[in-house]
Protein backbone atom coordinates (compact mmCIF):
# COMPACT_ATOMS: atom_id res chain seq x y z
CA UNK A 1 0.00 0.00 0.00
CA UNK A 2 1.72 3.48 -0.88
CA UNK A 3 2.20 5.35 2.02
CA UNK A 4 -0.49 8.25 2.28
CA UNK A 5 0.96 11.74 1.35
CA UNK A 6 0.18 14.89 3.41
CA UNK A 7 -1.64 17.55 1.27
CA UNK A 8 0.80 20.68 0.42
CA UNK A 9 -0.18 23.99 -0.76
CA UNK A 10 1.50 25.98 -3.22
CA UNK A 11 1.96 29.86 -2.23
CA UNK A 12 2.23 30.86 -5.40
CA UNK A 13 -1.57 29.40 -6.25
CA UNK A 14 -3.22 31.60 -4.28
CA UNK A 15 -4.32 33.89 -6.50
CA UNK A 16 -5.22 31.43 -9.28
CA UNK A 17 -8.15 32.11 -11.02
CA UNK A 18 -11.30 29.83 -12.14
CA UNK A 19 -13.65 30.10 -14.52
CA UNK A 20 -16.10 27.31 -13.95
CA UNK A 21 -17.34 26.18 -10.72
CA UNK A 22 -17.48 21.96 -11.13
CA UNK A 23 -18.21 19.28 -8.95
CA UNK A 24 -14.81 17.15 -8.94
CA UNK A 25 -12.29 19.72 -9.86
CA UNK A 26 -8.68 19.34 -9.03
CA UNK A 27 -8.11 22.51 -7.71
CA UNK A 28 -6.93 21.21 -4.33
CA UNK A 29 -4.42 18.74 -5.94
CA UNK A 30 -3.20 20.90 -8.56
CA UNK A 31 -0.86 21.78 -5.57
CA UNK A 32 -0.03 17.86 -5.16
CA UNK A 33 0.19 17.56 -9.04
CA UNK A 34 2.18 20.65 -10.69
CA UNK A 35 5.17 20.22 -8.89
CA UNK A 36 5.13 16.80 -10.69
CA UNK A 37 5.33 18.50 -14.22
CA UNK A 38 9.36 18.64 -15.51
CA UNK A 39 11.07 21.88 -16.51
CA UNK A 40 11.15 20.72 -19.54
CA UNK A 41 7.53 20.20 -20.42
CA UNK A 42 6.43 21.84 -23.53
CA UNK A 43 2.62 21.37 -23.54
CA UNK A 44 -0.05 20.09 -20.93
CA UNK A 45 -2.86 18.54 -22.25
CA UNK A 46 -5.61 17.60 -20.37
CA UNK A 47 -8.34 15.42 -22.06
CA UNK A 48 -10.73 14.91 -18.92
CA UNK A 49 -11.01 19.15 -18.97
CA UNK A 50 -13.73 19.77 -16.59
CA UNK A 51 -12.85 23.25 -14.73
CA UNK A 52 -9.09 22.83 -16.60
CA UNK A 53 -7.95 23.05 -13.07
CA UNK A 54 -4.08 21.32 -13.32
CA UNK A 55 -3.93 23.17 -16.71
CA UNK A 56 -4.48 26.21 -15.31
CA UNK A 57 -2.33 25.85 -12.27
CA UNK A 58 0.20 24.54 -14.74
CA UNK A 59 -0.08 27.84 -16.81
CA UNK A 60 -0.29 30.30 -13.54
CA UNK A 61 3.22 29.45 -12.25
CA UNK A 62 4.21 29.45 -15.91
CA UNK A 63 5.10 26.05 -15.90
CA UNK A 64 5.74 24.69 -19.40
CA UNK A 65 4.77 27.04 -22.92
CA UNK A 66 1.37 26.17 -23.37
CA UNK A 67 -1.52 23.65 -22.52
CA UNK A 68 -4.59 22.52 -24.19
CA UNK A 69 -7.61 21.26 -22.81
CA UNK A 70 -10.15 18.85 -24.01
CA UNK A 71 -13.30 16.42 -23.27
CA UNK A 72 -15.79 14.36 -25.22
CA UNK A 73 -18.17 16.51 -24.02
CA UNK A 74 -19.16 18.90 -26.56
CA UNK A 75 -21.11 21.78 -24.90
CA UNK A 76 -18.53 21.83 -22.25
CA UNK A 77 -15.88 22.30 -24.06
CA UNK A 78 -17.81 25.25 -26.65
CA UNK A 79 -18.27 27.33 -23.18
CA UNK A 80 -14.06 26.89 -22.78
CA UNK A 81 -13.48 27.68 -26.41
CA UNK A 82 -15.69 30.91 -25.33
CA UNK A 83 -14.28 31.21 -22.05
CA UNK A 84 -10.69 31.91 -24.19
CA UNK A 85 -11.91 33.40 -27.21
CA UNK A 86 -14.72 36.44 -25.55
CA UNK A 87 -14.44 36.26 -22.06
CA UNK A 88 -16.33 39.97 -22.20
CA UNK A 89 -18.89 38.68 -24.15
CA UNK A 90 -19.40 35.70 -22.42
CA UNK A 91 -19.87 37.63 -19.06
CA UNK A 92 -22.06 40.15 -20.84
CA UNK A 93 -24.85 36.89 -21.75
CA UNK A 94 -23.80 35.28 -18.02
CA UNK A 95 -24.95 38.88 -16.42
CA UNK A 96 -28.09 38.82 -18.16
CA UNK A 97 -29.85 35.83 -17.41
CA UNK A 98 -28.72 36.40 -13.82
CA UNK A 99 -30.85 39.41 -13.30
CA UNK A 100 -33.99 37.76 -15.74
CA UNK A 101 -33.62 35.22 -13.19
CA UNK A 102 -34.31 37.28 -10.01
CA UNK A 103 -38.56 37.51 -10.62
CA UNK A 104 -38.86 33.50 -10.10
CA UNK A 105 -35.35 31.80 -9.51
CA UNK A 106 -36.69 28.08 -9.33
CA UNK A 107 -39.35 28.57 -12.78
CA UNK A 108 -36.55 30.67 -14.52
CA UNK A 109 -33.30 28.17 -14.05
CA UNK A 110 -35.80 25.31 -15.24
CA UNK A 111 -36.62 27.60 -18.51
CA UNK A 112 -32.97 27.67 -18.79
CA UNK A 113 -32.24 23.95 -18.66
CA UNK A 114 -34.60 23.10 -21.33
CA UNK A 115 -33.22 25.91 -23.26
CA UNK A 116 -29.74 24.56 -23.40
CA UNK A 117 -30.72 20.75 -23.72
CA UNK A 118 -32.02 22.51 -27.37
CA UNK A 119 -29.06 24.75 -27.98
CA UNK A 120 -26.26 24.23 -25.94
CA UNK A 121 -25.30 27.80 -25.72
CA UNK A 122 -22.32 27.78 -23.72
CA UNK A 123 -23.83 31.01 -21.36
CA UNK A 124 -26.97 28.82 -20.60
CA UNK A 125 -24.33 26.22 -19.29
CA UNK A 126 -22.22 28.69 -17.50
CA UNK A 127 -25.41 29.77 -16.00
CA UNK A 128 -26.51 26.33 -14.91
CA UNK A 129 -22.80 25.51 -13.20
CA UNK A 130 -23.57 28.67 -10.97
CA UNK A 131 -27.18 27.73 -9.87
CA UNK A 132 -26.97 24.00 -9.67
CA UNK A 133 -26.90 21.49 -6.59
CA UNK A 134 -22.97 21.37 -5.45
CA UNK A 135 -21.98 22.75 -9.15
CA UNK A 136 -22.64 19.33 -9.76
CA UNK A 137 -23.67 18.12 -13.19
CA UNK A 138 -25.76 15.28 -14.12
CA UNK A 139 -27.06 13.95 -17.25
CA UNK A 140 -30.30 11.68 -17.90
CA UNK A 141 -29.72 8.61 -20.27
CA UNK A 142 -30.52 11.08 -23.30
CA UNK A 143 -27.49 12.93 -22.13
CA UNK A 144 -29.74 16.14 -21.22
CA UNK A 145 -29.15 17.87 -18.46
CA UNK A 146 -30.91 17.28 -15.48
CA UNK A 147 -29.39 18.80 -12.39
CA UNK A 148 -32.03 20.90 -9.98
CA UNK A 149 -30.81 24.46 -8.58
CA UNK A 150 -29.64 25.30 -5.61
CA UNK A 151 -32.27 27.34 -4.01
CA UNK A 152 -30.46 29.00 -1.35
CA UNK A 153 -27.94 30.69 -3.66
CA UNK A 154 -28.13 32.91 -7.29
CA UNK A 155 -24.85 31.90 -8.34
CA UNK A 156 -21.95 33.86 -8.36
CA UNK A 157 -22.70 37.69 -9.04
CA UNK A 158 -22.08 39.03 -12.32
CA UNK A 159 -18.97 40.99 -11.35
CA UNK A 160 -17.38 37.99 -9.83
CA UNK A 161 -17.94 36.00 -13.06
CA UNK A 162 -16.50 38.76 -15.15
CA UNK A 163 -13.45 39.28 -12.70
CA UNK A 164 -13.21 34.79 -13.13
CA UNK A 165 -13.61 34.89 -16.67
CA UNK A 166 -11.64 37.16 -18.12
CA UNK A 167 -8.55 36.42 -15.47
CA UNK A 168 -8.78 32.67 -16.56
CA UNK A 169 -8.63 33.81 -20.22
CA UNK A 170 -5.61 35.90 -19.43
CA UNK A 171 -3.94 32.78 -17.53
CA UNK A 172 -4.54 30.94 -20.37
CA UNK A 173 -3.95 33.24 -23.14
CA UNK A 174 -2.60 30.88 -26.15
CA UNK A 175 -3.78 27.80 -24.59
CA UNK A 176 -6.29 25.73 -26.73
CA UNK A 177 -9.73 23.83 -25.91
CA UNK A 178 -11.49 21.57 -28.55
CA UNK A 179 -13.30 18.46 -27.85
CA UNK A 180 -11.44 15.17 -27.96
CA UNK A 181 -11.63 11.77 -26.68
CA UNK A 182 -8.47 11.14 -24.44
CA UNK A 183 -7.27 8.00 -26.79
CA UNK A 184 -6.27 10.72 -29.40
CA UNK A 185 -5.00 13.11 -27.24
CA UNK A 186 -2.92 10.58 -25.28
CA UNK A 187 -1.58 9.14 -29.09
CA UNK A 188 -0.41 12.37 -30.01
CA UNK A 189 1.21 13.26 -27.10
CA UNK A 190 5.30 14.26 -27.86
CA UNK A 191 8.69 13.41 -25.16
CA UNK A 192 8.33 17.01 -24.29
CA UNK A 193 4.53 16.64 -23.56
CA UNK A 194 2.84 15.59 -20.29
CA UNK A 195 -1.09 14.52 -20.36
CA UNK A 196 -2.90 14.45 -17.40
CA UNK A 197 -5.42 12.27 -17.03
CA UNK A 198 -8.61 12.60 -14.85
CA UNK A 199 -11.15 10.26 -15.94
CA UNK A 200 -14.09 8.81 -13.81
CA UNK A 201 -12.79 6.46 -11.31
CA UNK A 202 -13.84 2.91 -11.76
CA UNK A 203 -17.44 2.16 -9.59
CA UNK A 204 -18.89 5.25 -10.70
CA UNK A 205 -17.73 5.62 -14.38
CA UNK A 206 -20.36 3.47 -16.41
CA UNK A 207 -22.81 5.02 -18.98
CA UNK A 208 -25.94 4.35 -16.58
CA UNK A 209 -24.17 7.12 -14.00
CA UNK A 210 -25.72 10.41 -14.36
CA UNK A 211 -22.70 12.09 -13.18
CA UNK A 212 -21.08 11.16 -16.49
CA UNK A 213 -22.00 11.65 -20.53
CA UNK A 214 -20.24 8.39 -21.25
CA UNK A 215 -18.74 5.81 -19.54
CA UNK A 216 -14.90 4.55 -19.49
CA UNK A 217 -14.52 0.58 -19.87
CA UNK A 218 -12.02 -0.34 -17.74
CA UNK A 219 -10.34 -2.92 -19.89
CA UNK A 220 -10.06 -0.29 -22.73
CA UNK A 221 -8.78 2.28 -20.85
CA UNK A 222 -6.38 -0.15 -18.90
CA UNK A 223 -5.05 -1.12 -23.23
CA UNK A 224 -4.74 2.98 -24.05
CA UNK A 225 -2.30 3.22 -21.10
CA UNK A 226 -0.17 0.57 -22.02
CA UNK A 227 0.07 1.33 -25.44
CA UNK A 228 1.10 4.76 -23.86
CA UNK A 229 4.14 3.48 -21.36
CA UNK A 230 5.11 1.46 -24.42
CA UNK A 231 5.50 4.74 -26.59
CA UNK A 232 7.04 6.38 -23.61
CA UNK A 233 4.60 8.91 -23.19
CA UNK A 234 4.91 10.82 -20.12
CA UNK A 235 1.65 10.80 -18.09
CA UNK A 236 -0.17 11.40 -14.50
CA UNK A 237 -2.85 9.65 -13.35
CA UNK A 238 -5.78 10.13 -10.91
CA UNK A 239 -8.29 7.16 -10.93
CA UNK A 240 -9.32 5.12 -7.95
CA UNK A 241 -9.39 6.31 -4.24
CA UNK A 242 -10.30 5.61 -0.81
CA UNK A 243 -12.12 7.25 1.78
CA UNK A 244 -11.48 7.12 5.61
CA UNK A 245 -14.27 8.00 7.70
CA UNK A 246 -13.35 8.19 11.45
CA UNK A 247 -12.99 4.80 13.15
CA UNK A 248 -14.77 3.25 10.11
CA UNK A 249 -13.39 0.94 7.57
CA UNK A 250 -12.04 2.25 4.30
CA UNK A 251 -14.23 2.68 1.35
CA UNK A 252 -12.53 1.96 -1.58
CA UNK A 253 -13.19 3.60 -5.36
CA UNK A 254 -11.89 1.06 -7.96
CA UNK A 255 -9.22 -1.32 -7.82
CA UNK A 256 -5.58 -0.56 -8.11
CA UNK A 257 -4.64 -0.48 -12.05
CA UNK A 258 -2.20 -3.31 -12.73
CA UNK A 259 1.28 -3.64 -11.72
CA UNK A 260 3.25 -4.69 -14.82
CA UNK A 261 2.08 -1.39 -16.32
CA UNK A 262 5.01 -0.34 -14.10
CA UNK A 263 3.37 3.32 -13.55
CA UNK A 264 4.87 5.05 -9.91
CA UNK A 265 1.50 5.07 -7.37
CA UNK A 266 1.27 7.46 -4.49
CA UNK A 267 -1.53 8.34 -2.38
CA UNK A 268 -2.74 11.71 -1.90
CA UNK A 269 -4.40 12.92 1.12
CA UNK A 270 -7.29 15.02 -0.51
CA UNK A 271 -8.90 16.24 2.31
CA UNK A 272 -12.23 15.95 4.14
CA UNK A 273 -15.20 15.04 1.65
CA UNK A 274 -17.86 17.93 1.23
CA UNK A 275 -19.97 15.39 -0.15
CA UNK A 276 -19.75 13.57 3.63
CA UNK A 277 -20.23 16.92 5.11
CA UNK A 278 -23.28 17.53 3.88
CA UNK A 279 -24.39 14.19 5.35
CA UNK A 280 -22.72 14.85 8.48
CA UNK A 281 -19.86 12.76 8.59
CA UNK A 282 -16.16 13.48 8.89
CA UNK A 283 -14.53 11.43 6.05
CA UNK A 284 -11.13 12.22 4.33
CA UNK A 285 -11.11 11.27 1.05
CA UNK A 286 -7.40 9.43 -0.44
CA UNK A 287 -6.54 9.86 -4.06
CA UNK A 288 -4.26 8.04 -6.36
CA UNK A 289 -2.19 9.23 -8.42
CA UNK A 290 0.00 7.06 -11.08
CA UNK A 291 2.80 8.31 -12.82
CA UNK A 292 4.38 7.04 -16.29
CA UNK A 293 7.94 5.34 -16.11
CA UNK A 294 8.84 8.10 -18.71
CA UNK A 295 8.06 10.62 -16.57
CA UNK A 296 9.14 8.97 -13.08
CA UNK A 297 12.57 9.48 -15.14
CA UNK A 298 12.26 13.11 -16.32
CA UNK A 299 11.20 13.70 -12.61
CA UNK A 300 14.94 11.69 -11.37
CA UNK A 301 13.15 8.56 -10.29
CA UNK A 302 10.68 7.62 -7.44
CA UNK A 303 12.80 9.59 -4.48
CA UNK A 304 13.08 12.55 -6.21
CA UNK A 305 9.26 12.62 -7.34
CA UNK A 306 8.94 11.95 -3.04
CA UNK A 307 10.98 14.48 -2.41
CA UNK A 308 8.68 17.19 -4.35
CA UNK A 309 5.42 16.17 -2.48
CA UNK A 310 6.87 16.30 0.80
CA UNK A 311 8.14 19.95 0.40
CA UNK A 312 12.13 19.47 0.09
CA UNK A 313 14.02 22.07 -1.83
CA UNK A 314 12.94 19.95 -5.52
CA UNK A 315 9.68 20.51 -4.57
CA UNK A 316 10.20 24.70 -3.35
CA UNK A 317 7.44 26.60 -5.46
CA UNK A 318 8.33 27.04 -9.19
CA UNK A 319 9.48 30.69 -9.91
CA UNK A 320 7.21 33.20 -11.74
CA UNK A 321 8.91 35.35 -14.52
CA UNK A 322 8.79 38.76 -13.54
Amino acid sequence: MPVTLPPRRLPGLADAPHAIPYQGSKRRLAHAIVPLLPPDTVRLLEPFAGSAAVAIAARHLRIGETAEISDVNEPLMRLWQRVLAEPLALAADYERLWHEQLTDPKAYYDAVRTRFNETHEPHCLLYLLARCVKAAVRYNREGGFNQGPDRRRLGARPDAMRLRLTATARVLTGCRAYTADYADVLSRARPDDVVYLDPPYQGVSQARDHRYMAGLPREAFVARLREAVTRGTSFLLSYDGLSRDGDAAERTYGDPLPTDLGLLHLHLDAGTSSQATLNGRHTRTVESLYLSPALATRLGGPSAVHDSLTGSAVAADPPRPS
